[in-house]
């Protein structure tokens, strides 16, 4: 039986050789969770901007979560998101745990 979500299969693949999430990839999710604030422009300087900034709130932040939970099979700490509070930060709490687990 084909699979009804192939771009599980591309994602799934893409998390196989790549053990980083980019900001590229922080937006793509974002987006396709949360979709996009109007007048905020998420291909502009962002990293340093918060959530608040950005137009999205804590809900948002967590569907996010759970969306790269899922696409990179990883489990995130929830103490941890409370100090991610801008797309820098929040890379580096899950590239931490991507490094973590590709060291294993």
């Amino acid at each position: 039986m084909p699979d009804p979500y192939p771009e599980h299969a591309t994602h799934q693949k893409q998390r196989e050789t790549m053990e980083r999430l980019e900001l590229d990839d922080l937006k793509r999710i974002l987006r396709e969770c949360a979709g996009e604030e109007e007048g905020v422009d998420l291909d502009g300087d962002v990293l340093d901007l918060n959530w608040f900034e950005l137009g999205y709130d804590s809900l948002a932040v967590l569907q996010t979560t759970g969306h790269i939970e899922r696409e990179y099979d990883v489990l995130l700490d929830e103490e941890a998101l409370d100090d991610a509070d801008t797309p820098r930060r929040y890379l580096a709490m899950v590239n931490e745990v991507l490094s973590a687990r590709a060291a294993v």
